[in-house]
């Protein structure tokens, strides 16, 4: 029987984000399932290695939501555009709490296997979070052109 990624993609952002699911993440996960874009670039991390990750990012922000804005299905595999909002209560990156409310975008693309998430690939905009809640870099003062 074909399962309906549409409604598993939403699935997973609203039942392991939005309601702290954790079970969740096993119950759509597949064993042998490896998420790309939350280590160092062209590593890949597994379930074990993401529930440490999940449960940092809701340490920084205690009351994330994440609402999936598109959802593009083709196959065996899903893309989700999706926003997020959320107030950086606890250490994120580094970056002690500044109690500042955040907005970030990100892109995801999963391909799913027996109705569970095989692999994930994760385009989150930390540039731009970063910028939200980490202090301003020092100013340089301009370099002055000496004169020919």
């Amino acid at each position: 029987m074909p399962h309906d990624i549409r409604t598993l993609s939403r699935r997973w952002f609203d039942e392991v984000w939005n309601n702290r699911r954790k079970d969740a993440i096993h119950e759509l996960s597949h064993p042998q399932a490896h998420v790309f874009g939350l280590a160092e670039p062209g590593r890949s991390i597994d379930i074990a290695d993401f529930l440490p990750f999940y449960e940092r990012f809701l340490g920084a922000f205690p009351d994330i939501h994440i609402a999936v804005e598109d959802v593009l299905v083709e196959g065996d595999q899903s893309a989700l555009r999706c926003r997020a909002t959320g107030t950086h209560t606890g250490d994120a990156m580094g970056v002690p709490p500044t109690g500042k409310k955040v907005l970030f975008t990100a892109m995801i693309w999963t391909r799913w296997k027996d109705g569970k998430i095989i692999e994930g690939w994760n385009e989150v905009d930390m540039w731009g979070l970063m910028q939200q809640i980490a202090p301003p870099p020092p100013a340089h003062p301009t370099p002055q052109l000496k004169a020919l």
